[in-house]
């Protein structure tokens, strides 16, 4: 276990070896089909089937099923396993149990694994997830035993506007997902502890901060693809990245050495390098795309960077622990949270004076807002997400949403709110304007930063 300073907020999270020789297999289960409430099975093991003989098993994330209860894809296992052909995937059922008039029955089980074909193959260093589907009917014949009928399938890939993107520290991938459906399509494999990621939504690709390997990866975000690397100094640990407005620029936040790495992304060459306070967590470009902010969170200072010159501009000292911070819709405004106050700042980005200081509330680990309305959103633990009127930053609403968030992003192609909360494995999906749950997605361990094509 390691505590790593980043977007998911110096928690502490399982962190697992990178991929070396190995391949990452991971299995997705789709929603129950309706005809399935009465059903209720619980699963024992799952492992996968090499060609030439032998198996290998999954660690199981999710054991019992349900029907009946609100359905949706489920994260069911994954493993590290050695590269090459694989004939299909075994099951081993405990128990399972049938609902009728007269309450449940035990229905009779396998004494022995159920293997189902699908031929698939695990490359090394890369990530496959295979989506299954239960066939209720084949499963239950008789509805005296139960034999597990799956359908399993590897998911088409989709146009990449539809396409959203979770870095997952702790399980070192990135999830892809569905927008529209909120379903999980495939898993890219990266190095250690991805901390966050900067997408070029012109180019299309996704450049990921590798705190645990001092390197960014560039992704294609249309082939699932690692396509390039960057190696920083030893030490470095970047955190949260930020572009420049016309993608040629990309800033780093060098939590290790108090940096701020800036490197050209057409040649992926650090082209600069400049001291910043304590702790930099993240840096935040303004409208214009002449300054970069970077939000020291040891020594409560904001670094204030001269794009076109890339130099130290200015420094303001701020309430203690500055994680992040947004513009509003104007960009005359700068909204700061801090880690260890509960006053959220507002600062004149011309003067860099401080025009204003509003409680909040104490846990403040998120915020983002909207540009169509100016309504700000902050997350706040234990498990709150709160709005704020962007005129008195009074809050309007609070909605409680099961865990802290580490991260928000608006995605302006279906106006929803998107949080991860990496206590849960997941993200949430919020309609702007219902305020309510569109979707909730499994992602990895350590889930610490979300980003959508046509986010804005």
């Amino acid at each position: 276990m390691l505590a790593i300073f980043s977007g998911c907020q110096a928690k502490s999270v399982m962190v697992k070896p990178a991929l070396e020789d190995e391949g990452e297999l991971v299995v997705y289960l789709r929603p129950l089909p309706q005809e399935a409430d009465p059903l209720a099975f619980t699963l024992e093991g799952i492992s996968a089937v090499k060609e030439e003989g032998g198996s290998y098993p999954l660690t199981l994330y999710l054991a019992e099923m349900q029907g009946g209860q609100p359905q949706r894809q489920r994260f069911l296992a994954s493993a590290d396993l050695p590269p090459g052909r694989y004939t299909g995937l075994s099951f081993k059922i405990k128990s399972a149990s049938l609902k009728g008039e007269e309450g449940a029955a035990a229905l009779l089980v396998p004494e022995e694994p159920v293997t189902i074909g699908i031929p698939f193959q695990v490359a090394k260093r890369k990530a496959l997830l295979l989506s299954l589907g239960l066939d209720y009917r084949k499963s239950v014949g008789d509805r005296y035993r139960f034999s597990p009928a799956f359908s399993i399938l590897v998911p088409d890939r989709l146009p990449v506007g539809l396409l959203g993107y979770s870095a997952n520290s702790g399980s070192n991938n990135i999830t892809v997902f569905d927008k529209k459906e909120g379903q999980v399509v495939g898993v890219i494999a990266t190095g250690r502890r991805p901390s966050g990621i900067a997408l070029n939504q012109r180019t299309r690709r996704a450049y990921v901060t590798l705190a645990g390997d001092d390197t960014i990866e560039v992704v294609d975000a249309d082939a699932w693809d690692v396509v390039n690397r960057l190696r920083l100094q030893a030490g470095d640990h970047p955190q949260e990245p930020a572009l420049s407005r016309d993608g040629l620029t990309l800033f780093t936040a060098n939590s290790g050495s108090d940096s701020v790495s800036v490197i050209d992304t057409v040649s992926l060459i650090e082209v600069d390098r400049i001291p910043v306070g304590k702790g930099p967590n993240s840096v935040l470009m303004d409208h214009d795309g002449k300054r970069a902010y970077v939000f020291n969170t040891l020594s409560s200072t904001i670094s204030v960077i001269d794009v076109p010159s890339r130099s130290l501009a200015a420094t303001i000292t701020t309430l203690a622990g500055p994680l992040r911070g947004q513009f509003n819709r104007k960009g005359d405004r700068l909204y700061v949270i801090h880690e260890q106050s509960p006053y959220m700042a507002a600062f004149d980005p011309s003067s860099l004076s401080l025009q204003k200081r509003v409680f909040v509330g104490a846990g403040m680990t998120a915020v983002r807002v909207d540009e169509r309305t100016d309504l700000l959103y902050v997350g706040r633990k234990p498990d709150a997400l709160e709005i704020l009127d962007p005129f008195s930053l009074f809050p309007v609403d609070s909605i409680p949403v099961g865990a802290a968030i580490s991260h928000m992003t608006i995605d302006g192609d279906e106006n929803n709110l998107y949080l991860v909360l990496p206590e849960r494995k997941e993200v949430t999906v919020l309609g702007l304007v219902s305020r309510k749950p569109v979707s909730v997605i499994d992602v990895g361990e350590g889930a610490c930063w979300v980003a959508v094509i046509g986010e804005r």
